[in-house]
């Protein structure tokens, strides 16, 4: 038997308006067979009853098991937004590992108890994320999977769990916060998290450049899908593509490039002494400035995105081919 003390576990639980699926899902957390040691729920102004549920479902079950995990309620009164609320829960929680989860998923008994291993299998380990299966409304499975709709084949899977992780991120992210084990040590390097990254994507760009990420191929969550996800998933279509090619193309590009500022401005910093991961992010941001700036008349934005596609930016910080049409074709 190892000596080694069992890593404390807590749960960072974001919710807003979560009434309808919370006692599902916190149920499926006090089921796991690896037990977590505490939850912390960060309410995001809610009016449903939320935190009143989630106390109720504790203490039903703390009335017939004393080990049940302690719940710590953090209360927005003004909602913050999903970013911040789960940047609260995280910060507040204790434990070595901390799991984030949605208010409306439910947890297959294996979830927590998967996670833990790889982090155990590789000691200096940042976050380990996963596949889920995606569910409809009243849990009935779509017949697809989260990496599978995301685009993430096997190949890109393994890249995530290697020192790949960050070029692979830098184009876009590829893992979800919902299936998510991170280490303390990740948040505390992450905080502040960035306005202009959702949380999952800023936790996971940062453990690329340092402990690193492991991927768990098998599905650990029911991932819910019911048209009210503050941050859902979908696959698009052939006719979904080609309407977003008539999409204004302003606000998207300006989203990328806060996005890759506030990157240049924090990630060296976090990295430490690592002069590639400088010189990618700068690299980044040139070329999010690039693509900002090109003009309005279709005919004029030949040159300037001929030259970024014979450089291999367009590759090797986004999407490739789909960011060069859009840059083509999407009206300002």
């Amino acid at each position: 038997m190892s000596d080694t003390p069992r890593a404390r576990v807590s749960v960072a639980l974001g919710t807003h308006y979560g009434a309808r699926y919370l006692r599902e899902q916190l149920e499926s957390i006090l089921a796991q067979t690896h037990p977590v040691d505490e939850i912390v729920l960060s309410d995001d102004a809610s009016g449903d009853g939320t935190v009143e549920l989630a106390e109720q479902v504790i203490a039903e079950h703390r009335a017939t098991d004393a080990a049940t995990p302690a719940l710590v309620v953090r209360r927005n009164p003004v909602a913050l937004g999903v970013t911040p609320n789960f940047e609260q829960a995280l910060r507040a929680a204790s434990g070595d590992l901390i799991a984030l989860c949605d208010q409306d998923d439910v947890w297959h008994p294996d979830r927590v108890e998967r996670a833990v291993a790889e982090f155990d299998a590789r000691p200096g380990l940042d976050l380990v994320a996963a596949e889920a299966r995606l569910v409809d409304a009243i849990g009935t499975p779509l017949g697809s999977s989260l990496l599978e709709t995301l685009g993430v084949d096997d190949a890109a899977r393994t890249r995530l769990g290697t020192d790949a992780a960050f070029g692979e991120l830098l184009k876009r992210n590829l893992l979800t916060g919902a299936t998510m084990l991170v280490s303390r040590a990740l948040v505390e390097r992450a905080a502040p998290f960035p306005t202009s990254w959702v949380h999952d994507e800023w936790l996971a760009i940062v453990a690329s450049v340092g402990g690193g990420i492991a991927v768990v191929a098998d599905p650990v969550i029911d991932y819910r899908q019911h048209g009210a996800n503050q941050i859902g998933v979908s696959r698009l279509g052939a006719g979904g593509k080609l309407a977003r090619l008539r999409e204004p193309r302003t606000a998207r590009n300006t989203r990328l490039l806060a996005r890759a500022q506030d990157l240049a401005d924090r990630l060296p910093a976090i990295a430490g002494d690592r002069p590639e991961v400088e010189a990618e992010v700068q690299a980044k941001l040139a070329h999010e400035r690039m693509r900002q700036g090109i003009p309005a008349s279709r005919l004029r934005r030949l040159p300037s995105v001929w030259r970024e596609w014979r450089s291999g930016a367009y590759g090797r910080y986004g999407l490739g081919a789909q960011d060069v049409l859009r840059d083509l074709l999407q009206p300002v």
